[in-house]
């Protein structure tokens, strides 16, 4: 047992304290540390010898500690990974946040946050690293399954939600910082990219979590114009502590976040996780003592840490941090709801869905897939739950007694084809597993293609010649080229990976106990030309203002499926657009409505999204940028006034050469619709003077 310090801190007594007092017990608490016990604040408390191995064995199965200093009585971190759950023990696997983001619902989303604090803390973790915002640019991008989407507005408030959640129990870190959206490379690769593009496109969603609160940001492996993201002092103090006033801490990504300890030190660095490698307390007091990095330096790190400590030193409800809450039944109905929510229907001719129980008598489920745990990546974010509710157990469940439901792997063209003609209803389950993307170690990583496997599409091409009722079923973590095979089929549902409860959401969705209402926070293409530049295995890539919609828009490409799209078994009609002022200052905001109806026969949920676009802007913008969105509960014949509010400082550009954000005085479009696709939008029009 270690004995206490004179010196010693008792932590209870210090709940509940005000910002002023924070600032002067953290400063308080620096005063009496040696050199020692500050540099040992500032790295994982595990040496790679003794805790690589049980890493290996299984990644993060218990909190992974940085900064516990039983002599003094300060406490650790205590770090758990994520984003779709807490990756320790037995725990609720959500849907992946792309699934997640689908939903754009962000009460949801705090809802999951939530739920994710008190699992982790009832495990004995402090600290969730799990608020994953990268941008997607490239869908073929390994891990595009950990964030929301490809638009930085959309990714800033679930960024936000997901922080706001986790921080009513824990620390929550924003990750991974920044232009981090290849993965084979993502140790080696350097991303070249104006300060514009950076600041407006891969930088904005990260801004936001700060101006939330976000107690910490990791650092990304990659290099950015040049430098390491964990070398690089215009991202880490420039930018970050200095233009957005950042108050937590910086952590790296694990062993190779950084290459140096004084390069990343000096750039801005505060943690090095989860071990003591480049930046353990003998290598910086040798520093220190060396004159290489200077003890200031030290302390501006380490007051950073013991604030945030002092910020999450309360204890909240204990009750609420016992195990017996880890993947609790109410907990796994949230990770249900947020699958009903998540689901996107693509296509649905002749309204093949819902299916009527009343007048089906057999349903075949093809495709290995239907009957696998498929949760996502089997890397940094797998979380192990105690259940899974797969596709075909979940149809069969809630199709009934009455109709046989039955499963074929699809190897067998003869045995498919016969399952096919006698059965009313056909469901192929195609798509991807771990082994096709997720984090790379060797396999899997980025994807070299973003069709469905050929023995999935000739599958699916096979079933539906001797049946016309086929719908697929499409997991993977994020967009999926479907040109090969769309039109011979009558229905289409994008399910992502879709947590342990996705089964049952699927057969809830198919039988109509459930109205679909997710829809794409990416743009599905029709081929790989409509998307930007990428080489999985470059070491060097230009990174620019466009993807995703925007070069849709710019390029005047029509994809697939537009972002935000999704279909309903109800419709709706958009009518009425109004703006409160047809002119504003710039630090003024507009009140924006619209009357939604639904025009259709069952209740649903609407996701209203509003653009802005730009008239006679000085210099290039995108034809039009989501700038707020919001979700909507209609009866049928329902019609209700939705209403959002548009500030003039969302609508600033940065200016390279002023080094400031502008706001320009010039018209605006407003843009309010179902989603991004031009022709289903309404348009008004204001000026800020």
């Amino acid at each position: 047992m270690t004995k206490k310090d004179e010196r010693w801190i008792d932590w209870n007594k210090l709940k509940g304290l005000s910002e002023d007092e924070i600032e002067k017990k953290a400063q308080e608490i620096l005063s009496i540390m040696t050199l020692k016990e500050k540099a040992y604040q500032m790295s994982g408390d595990e040496s790679i010898v003794t805790g690589g191995p049980r890493m290996a064995k299984r990644y993060n199965d218990h909190p992974l500690p940085a900064g516990e200093d039983k002599k003094l009585g300060i406490p650790g971190i205590n770090f758990s990974d994520g984003p779709r759950g807490v990756v320790m023990g037995a725990s609720t696997c959500f849907p992946v946040s792309m699934a997640r983001g689908a939903s754009w619902d962000l009460e949801l989303e705090e809802k999951i946050g939530d739920v994710i604090g008190i699992e982790a803390k009832a495990q004995g973790a402090h600290f969730f690293g799990g608020v994953c915002i990268n941008l997607l640019r490239h869908p073929a991008w390994g891990r595009a399954q950990e964030t929301y989407g490809e638009d930085t507005f959309h990714l800033g408030a679930f960024g936000v939600a997901l922080t706001k959640g986790i921080q009513k129990h824990i620390m929550a870190c924003a990750k991974h910082y920044a232009c981090n959206s290849l993965e084979n490379m993502r140790f080696k690769v350097n991303v070249t990219i104006d300060e514009r593009s950076l600041r407006e496109i891969y930088l904005s969603h990260f801004k936001k979590c700060v101006d939330a609160g976000v107690a910490s940001i990791m650092n990304a492996y990659n290099k950015v114009n040049g430098k390491y993201c964990g070398h690089n002092p215009h991202l880490l103090r420039d930018i970050l502590k200095k233009d957005w006033g950042f108050k937590g801490f910086v952590i790296t990504d694990f062993v190779l976040g950084i290459r140096d300890g004084k390069t990343a030190v000096k750039a801005g660095v505060d943690i090095e996780m989860p071990f003591h490698i480049r930046m353990g307390p003998k290598k910086l007091v040798k520093l220190v003592k060396n004159g290489e990095i200077s003890e200031q330096e030290i302390d501006e790190a380490v007051l950073r840490i013991l604030k945030q400590k002092l910020i999450f030193a309360h204890e909240g409800d204990p009750t609420m941090y016992k195990l017996d809450k880890v993947a609790c039944n109410e907990h796994v109905m949230l990770s249900l709801e947020a699958i009903r929510k998540s689901m996107v229907l693509l296509k649905n001719e002749k309204n093949l869905l819902p299916l009527n129980r009343d007048n089906i008598k057999k349903i075949a489920i093809f495709g290995k897939l239907a009957n696998m745990e498929n949760l996502g990546d089997h890397g940094s974010s797998r979380v192990y739950p105690p259940f899974v509710t797969t596709p075909f157990k979940g149809i069969k469940k809630l199709a009934g007694s009455s109709i046989e439901v039955v499963h074929d792997e699809g190897e067998n063209v003869d045995q498919v084809l016969k399952l096919a003609r006698t059965s009313d209803v056909i469901i192929v389950v195609a798509g991807y597993t771990y082994k096709d993307e997720g984090e790379y170690t060797g396999k899997s990583g980025d994807r070299p293609s973003l069709t469905l496997k050929p023995e999935d599409e000739t599958l699916i091409a096979k079933a539906a010649e001797v049946n016309e009722n086929c719908l697929v079923v499409l997991e993977g973590g994020s967009a999926i080229i479907t040109e090969a095979w769309k039109d011979k089929v009558k229905g289409i549902i994008m399910a992502w990976y879709p947590g342990m409860e996705g089964g049952t959401a699927l057969g809830e969705i198919i039988f109509g106990d459930v109205n679909p209402c997710g829809k794409l926070p990416m743009v599905f293409p029709k081929s790989q030309d409509q998307l930007p530049f990428i080489d999985i295995a470059t070491r060097e890539i230009e990174y620019d203002y466009y993807h995703g919609y925007n070069l849709m828009d710019k390029e005047g490409y029509e994809p697939a499926f537009p972002f935000g799209f999704g279909l309903s078994y109800t419709t709706y009609s958009y009518d009425n657009l109004k703006i409160d002022k047809t002119s504003m200052k710039e630090n003024e905001e507009l009140k924006v409505s619209i009357d939604v109806t639904n025009t259709g026969k069952v209740a649903g949920e609407e996701i209203v999204q509003l653009y802005v676009g730009y008239k006679g802007s000085s210099v290039e913008r995108h034809v039009k940028d989501l700038k707020g969105f919001g979700k909507i509960s209609l009866k049928p014949g329902e019609t209700k006034i939705f209403i959002i509010h548009l500030k003039a400082k969302e609508l600033a550009y940065y200016d390279i050469e002023k080094k400031d954000w502008v706001v320009e005085k010039i018209e605006y479009l407003v843009h309010v619709g179902p989603s991004s696709q031009a022709d289903k939008l309404l348009t008004a029009s204001f000026k800020i003077e």
